[in-house]
């Protein structure tokens, strides 16, 4: 029998703020010393009030409005009750009735995702279990830190769907700069319910929690589809729970039976105030919102005729990208100045070069544009001396490599290393009329007609020279002497 899964998301966010949601503490993911970034109120000592965080209000309307959603002009917070040691309150800052946002979507490759809800709240503490020790510990660093929650409406109905749909919402963070959304370092977590039916009745749902990375979303999801679609051909019913996720074994274990939400009593938040937006503020973010994936993806590919793998790069990568469109201004502005008309072409050498030699360098690391040393000026040049003969492609991978690791000029590498072309025309014909000599066997056969001889002896004369030939200029030369 075929069963069809529908899924839905809950995805937090840690904005980045510099200070936690309703304190003045440091918001800090890396620091590593537990419990630093603490104070009497995120640790909620008895008589101390919180403060709404102004900055992580602007970066969830910021999201908000990026991700279509209509705004709550009014809202307030509420108390979300229960108990975890992690929890310094006994309840936790959230919002339910009246969210800051909802009725939103994000479009994937083959469908439209809705959005039910964006709302703010407070993250939780962090326990450590030691190992060997019959003891757990409590780092409140992370307590009180703003935290963003996205809720989707069940419209994903496989494990490749909600992949594409965290992908997608992950670069729209990174765009927007309100997290850089590593779910490696907890700075973005997933909780994925599903259930799975064979008419169209919703099956009964079950929540898999915290999920850190996207790979573990995938893999849960299809674990869980086979092992819901196991228990229904045995005659058994799905039992609504929350369940973990084990990376090692690739399974999802059952950890307790679902809450449901009255069993948080909520309540509004008797220490703060309702939040009422004007349009005035609405229009001031909204300007504030940069270009956006789509929007890049769409441009990049009209401007630059690009392929797919190569846009999908720059847009994915944001700082790349970036990157590459500021080389390509400073290639118009030399192409303007010398009077070359082939800008395409140049564009063309400049991104085949960032694409391959460039990413070989960065050894499938991303680009990090605090860290890169190359200037676009002179990755430019570069790309320049390239398509003016000025440097063979041997030479050129050697002056990148240099470049790469300490900057500088091309101009001055190639004096600095002594890669300078071959300049004298009576040197390189002596050089050429030895590989000729040295090499009889393509020689005849190039005479007889084999072309491919060519490009043989081409090559044992940038061999020759250590690359330093003109590769156009030995060609002409090697004619000469081959007719």
């Amino acid at each position: 029998m075929k069963y069809s899964p529908t899924i839905g998301l809950e995805i937090h966010v840690e904005l980045n703020t510099e200070s936690k949601m309703f304190c003045s503490c440091l918001n800090d993911p890396d620091e590593g010393i537990p419990n630093t970034n603490i104070c009497p109120i995120c640790t909620a000592h008895p008589g101390t009030l919180p403060v709404i965080n102004e900055k992580a209000v602007k970066q969830l309307l910021k999201t908000a409005i990026a991700l279509n959603c209509e705004i709550g002009m009014v809202n307030y917070f509420e108390r979300k009750n229960y108990f975890y040691p992690d929890l310094p309150k006994g309840y936790q800052i959230s919002q339910y009735l009246l969210p800051m946002s909802q009725n939103g979507y994000l479009d994937i490759s083959d469908k439209q995702i809705r959005i039910e809800r964006i709302h703010l709240e407070e993250d939780t503490g962090k326990l450590i279990h030691p190992k060997t020790e019959n003891y757990s510990l409590i780092d409140y660093n992370r307590a009180g830190v703003p935290l963003m929650e996205l809720v989707t409406h069940p419209d994903i109905h496989s494990a490749s769907q909600a992949r594409e749909f965290i992908k997608s919402l992950q670069m729209i963070l990174r765009y927007l700069d309100v997290s850089k959304a590593n779910m490696e370092k907890g700075e973005m977590r997933c909780e994925v319910n599903i259930s799975i039916s064979d008419d169209d009745q919703l099956g009964t749902k079950v929540e898999i929690k915290n999920l850190n990375s996207v790979k573990s979303v995938e893999k849960s999801i299809e674990f869980e589809i086979e092992r819901q679609r196991e228990v229904l051909e045995n005659n058994k019913k799905v039992i609504q729970e929350t369940r973990g996720w084990h990376d090692q074994k690739e399974i999802t274990f059952s950890q307790r039976k679902k809450e449901e939400a009255h069993d948080y009593r909520y309540f509004p938040e008797p220490d703060l105030p309702p939040l009422v937006f004007s349009e005035e503020t609405l229009q001031e973010i909204k300007a504030e919102i940069p270009e956006l994936p789509k929007e890049r993806r769409e441009r990049m590919k009209k401007e630059y005729g690009l392929f797919d793998k190569t846009l999908e790069l720059y847009v994915s990568q944001k700082d790349l990208g970036e990157y590459f469109e500021s080389v390509v201004s400073e290639i118009k502005t030399w192409a303007q100045q010398k009077g070359i008309k082939e800008v395409g072409k140049l564009i063309q050498l400049a991104s085949n070069y960032i694409t391959t030699d460039l990413q070989g360098l960065l050894k499938g690391g991303e680009f990090n544009d605090d860290k890169f040393k190359i200037t676009p000026e002179n990755f430019a040049e570069f790309v320049c001396m390239i398509y003016n003969g000025e440097i063979s492609s041997k030479i050129a991978k050697i002056i990148l490599k240099e470049m790469f690791v300490g900057g500088g000029d091309p101009s001055q590498i190639i004096k600095e290393k002594n890669l300078e072309q071959i300049g004298d025309e009576a040197e390189l014909e002596d050089i050429i009329k030895k590989v000729l000599e040295s090499n009889q066997i393509p020689v005849k056969e190039y005479r007889a007609g084999k072309e491919t001889a060519l490009q043989f002896l081409v090559g044992q004369v940038m061999r020759e020279t250590r690359g330093k030939a003109n590769p156009n200029k030995a060609i002409e030369i090697l004619k000469k002497n081959l007719a």
